[in-house]
């Protein structure tokens, strides 16, 4: 795996430590069990894998390079390059502005962007609109295009679908910046259309068996289908893809489930004719990152906290996995924690900040899942490990408990 050249502020001298003990004790991730750090008073449990994957440090080090190689030169993000304040809030600082906001409204016009200014593609890609307005505006948009193989992966599969005149099911967020560009990417070559989740995948097969009439599916899947859509026709042939950041447990269920409904309709003999295995679509870090989750979450804890940006998918869905098992809380920075009693933070399904109150239980040993999303900095993982800390009497030397977990692993 490539390494690369981010800024030291986003390295960490504790969780890095744990990180590169079990890459040279584990280098093929076959073992997800956690690592623990033991203070005494309190231990944290760190998963297997978490953190930066190679999209977000492969777009961290390209902006960094487009700042050095264009001094004087105004440079712009097309959006936020990954969902994580902390990053956004350094790009801007370092000079970095943005185009437009997660969602695609306007802080900047295209009319004020010239071709003597550097637009950076994010992680997540953008749409093939963007993209032709910008080449027409005279804008190289190739050399600091920092969209992440993986996405493009899904997007290269998109058209093979097409190819054989398949229809690309893509489960997704259809408001996401990744999932917009997958649909413009897919649509190009092949009818689309975008399914949220296990529910909507059972209304979609619906008019695959006929269960529904036809008429209903543009009301159902409004402004998530590509033009000309004429479900009767474009639903006997499906392929399902995935936004690269959605629970990759869902994305293969999803799949598993379309495939029986083409069985069941057409005959075992007839699937491959109308069902696309797309299985590798799923991205590694994603899916590791959801396996090493479950792998902590097989040992006893008292919470968990999980720390990212509050509009990050993949972050979401490990906030949902550690739910299943323990109090959680969801935060974007160590700036969260109040004190030892009073903690802030985001309920992702309501889209809103809450305030706990005695959060951090008053015994003996506390046991803390400590984890982070993809697009998450190691650094901010130990802002908030060490502020925890304060609140305990007695505790492990940092060095010192850090030693005795790498001498555990290795």
């Amino acid at each position: 795996m490539k390494s690369f050249e981010i800024p030291t502020y986003y390295r960490s001298p504790i969780i890095g430590k744990i990180k590169n003990a079990r890459k040279k004790q584990d280098p093929r991730k076959k073992d997800f069990s956690p690592s623990e750090v033991d203070f005494g008073a309190v231990s944290f449990l760190i998963p297997r894998h978490f953190g930066f994957c190679y999209g977000v440090e492969n777009a961290i080090e390209i902006s960094y390079r487009a700042l050095k190689e264009n001094p004087g030169k105004r440079i712009f993000l097309l959006s936020q390059m990954i969902h994580n304040p902390e990053v956004n809030r350094d790009l801007e600082e370092h000079g970095i502005g943005f185009v437009m906001d997660t969602e695609g409204n306007h802080f900047l016009e295209w009319d004020e962007i010239t071709p003597d200014d550097v637009v950076i593609i994010p992680a997540f890609g953008t749409t093939i609109e963007i993209e032709n307005l910008l080449r027409e505006k005279g804008i190289e948009t190739q050399e600091y295009n920092t969209t992440c193989p993986f996405v493009e992966k899904v997007w290269k599969r998109s058209k093979s679908l097409g190819a054989d005149d398949f229809t690309v099911i893509i489960h997704g967020k259809h408001k996401h910046e990744e999932t917009r560009a997958t649909f413009s990417h897919s649509y190009q070559g092949a009818p689309s259309v975008v399914i949220k989740d296990m529910s909507e995948a059972e209304i979609l097969a619906d008019f695959v068996t006929g269960a529904r009439p036809t008429s209903e599916f543009y009301a159902a899947f409004e402004g998530k289908f590509s033009e000309g859509f004429i479900p009767e026709e474009h639903l006997k042939k499906v392929g399902v893809v995935n936004q690269t950041t959605m629970l990759a447990t869902e994305t293969q269920a999803i799949a598993d489930f379309f495939k029986q409904v083409m069985q069941d309709t057409y005959g075992e003999g007839e699937l491959k004719l109308h069902f696309a295995d797309t299985r590798d679509t799923l991205c590694y870090a994603t899916n590791d990152n959801q396996r090493a989750t479950t792998g902590v979450l097989e040992r006893d804890a008292d919470l968990a906290i999980v720390v990212g940006g509050y509009n990050s998918s993949n972050t979401s869905h490990i906030v949902e996995l550690c739910e299943e098992k323990v109090p959680t809380y969801f935060i974007k920075s160590a700036d969260e924690i109040e004190s030892a009693r009073i903690i802030n933070h985001f309920n992702y399904p309501e889209k809103r900040m809450e305030k706990t109150e005695n959060w951090l239980p008053v015994k003996e040993k506390v046991r803390i899942v400590l984890t982070s999303g993809a697009s998450c900095p190691d650094s901010a993982v130990d802002r908030v490990m060490q502020k925890i800390l304060t609140y305990f009497d007695g505790i492990e030397n940092v060095e010192t408990a850090v030693e005795k977990s790498i001498s555990e692993i290795q």
